[in-house]
Parts: structure tokens; C-alpha cells; sequence
């Protein structure tokens, strides 16, 4: 059938960006962002995600989001926490000088934590702050911080204080989201987590997709759409 046609060819591509190559070869650019064949092989099985692959992918959400039908999304770079965390609002205020986080639906903070990649999303829509972790750990520290840099958004630039008591700040409970079952897929739990939350769905892969959806990864870096 065509179908198994289309998959074999994509197949065949995947198995050739993983394949032996110039390390720095460029294998997709947009966004401002290069993904380079060493990039990709993060995506091998087993392999931590690195920075450039997760942004890279946060954009392609955002992209799809624009259309008819998906929420209204911003996803923040990985480097925009740790920024936050060193240098204070001050810091990463010109971050949304083309954006009005407070017209849109939801808000993805791509969350890293030396050896572990976690999710942070703000849905505007329900006033809430939930924090995403493969690994069932707490970020209550985390949403809090996060909840502090909006208040600061919100004074700075629609002048508004915005009620901590509307708000709910909530970690997902390792029962209430798929968990990784290894030592090395967070971030892969962590860009579908965003996969799925950007298109209000609910979570409902497990550790069993990761193969699958790591090498469809490498197909959407490449072809810079989601399928």
C-alpha cells in the first residue's frame, strides 16, 4: 500500500540521518535554530536529548499551534529557567518583547535539571501551573517561580496584579502521568508531554512509544513539520 510505502521511504530516512557522517553536518535549520547530525543522534534509543534538539522541537509545536483549531501556544527556549534562576526578571525581560504571554492559551518552560529534562506548562485559559516529571519528582519550587516571573510580566506590561489565590500550582503525581521506566527518556517524555497538552489532549502514551516516537522526532526535525 501507499502508506507502507511513505513509511518504508521514511524509514530509510531516519536510518540515514543516524547513519556515519560529518558530526557538524547541518540536517535541518529554522527558527533561527541548526540541528547538526550529532544533534540527531541524541535521538538514538537510549541516547539524553540535548538543548538544540528540544528547542528545535518546541518551535515545530508552536508552528502547528498557529493553525485553525489548536490552543495559542509560546514555548520558551531550555535556556530561559536557568536565566530566570540566575539572573531574576531583569534578566529575561526583553524574552517576550514580540509576545503578550496574557492573549495566549498556554505556555511551555522546557525545564532542565542537570541530568533530567522536565516540563512547566502555564495554561493561561485555567489560571494554572503544572509541572511535568517522567521521574514523579516535585517541582512545587519550580511552579512557584514561575508563578513570581508572571506577576512580574503582568506589572511590567499590562500593569496588572495578577491574584495568587485564582491561581492553582500543582506537580503532576507520578499516577497521573506516564513515567519513564529507564534512565535516559526525559526528554522525550518531556517534548510529548508538550506534544500532547498543546493539542488538549490527554497523556496517554507509556515508556513502550519511546522507540517510535524518537525516530518520528527525527523524521519532523528534518522535514520541520509534525506529523
Amino acid at each position: 500500500s501507499p502508506f507502507n510505502c511513505s513509511f518504508q521511504a521514511m524509514e530509510r530516512e531516519v536510518i540515514a540521518a543516524f547513519g556515519k557522517g560529518e558530526p557538524h553536518e547541518i540536517m535541518s535549520s529554522a527558527f533561527k535554530l541548526k540541528v547538526t547530525r550529532e544533534d540527531i543522534h541524541t535521538l538514538k534509543n537510549l541516547r539524553w536529548l540535548n538543548d538544540e534538539v528540544i528547542n528545535f522541537y518546541m518551535n515545530l509545536l508552536v508552528e502547528r499551534n498557529k493553525k485553525e483549531g489548536y490552543p495559542a501556544v509560546h514555548a520558551f527556549s531550555t535556556f530561559f529557567y536557568p536565566k530566570l534562576i540566575s539572573g531574576g526578571y531583569k534578566a529575561v525581560r526583553r524574552w517576550t518583547r514580540a509576545v503578550d504571554l496574557f492573549k495566549l492559551d498556554l505556555i511551555l518552560v522546557p525545564i532542565h535539571l542537570r541530568v533530567h529534562w522536565a516540563l512547566v506548562v502555564i495554561d493561561i485559559r485555567k489560571k494554572t501551573i503544572k509541572y511535568f516529571d517522567s521521574m514523579g519528582q516535585k517541582g512545587n519550587k519550580i511552579c512557584e517561580t514561575l508563578f513570581q516571573y508572571l506577576q512580574e510580566e503582568s506589572c511590567e506590561k499590562r500593569n496588572l496584579d495578577l491574584t495568587f489565590s485564582e491561581w492553582t500550582l500543582h506537580s503532576m503525581e507520578s499516577h497521573e502521568i506516564p513515567q519513564q521506566l529507564n534512565g535516559s527518556d526525559c526528554g522525550v517524555f518531556m517534548c510529548k508531554y508538550a506534544d500532547y497538552i498543546s493539542r488538549d489532549k490527554p497523556i496517554t502514551f507509556t515508556q513502550n512509544h519511546m522507540p517510535y516516537f524518537r525516530k518520528k522526532m527525527v523524521w519532523e526535525i528534518i522535514h520541520q513539520q509534525l506529523l
